[in-house]
């Protein structure tokens, strides 16, 4: 659950594709495509697992584990969009990953009234 989501976070927040003008992937290596790391996890991380049986019929008893966590991450996307209407009269134009540099330049947009 929780690898789920900091994958999810990381790839709403810091996993950017960048292509050059002749189409050649730029960010094809960990120097230059930033996955996340231990260190950008919460500090603090409370999951709870619902402990009670499965009441709806499945293929085989099947559950899905992989997915449902990482759409978690959408919560961070919403989290900063959140953040950044604070700071202006408007919901931001916030595209993912918004990495660092695209959130300061939604601020700057919101500064500007663009």
């Amino acid at each position: 659950m929780e690898g789920g989501y900091v994958q999810g976070a990381g790839w709403l927040t810091t996993e950017e594709l960048v292509w050059n003008t002749k189409g050649k992937l730029l960010t094809h290596a960990p120097s230059t495509y930033k996955i996340p790391a231990i260190g950008d996890r919460p500090d603090v991380f409370n999951v709870a697992l619902w402990n009670a049986p499965n009441s709806e019929q499945t293929i085989y008893r099947s559950k899905a584990v992989g997915e449902p966590p990482l759409m978690l991450g959408i919560s961070v996307l919403m989290a900063l969009s959140d953040a950044l209407l604070s700071c202006g009269k408007s919901y931001p134009a916030l595209d993912a990953p918004a990495t660092a540099e695209q959130i300061l330049m939604s601020l700057e947009r919101m500064r500007h009234g663009v």
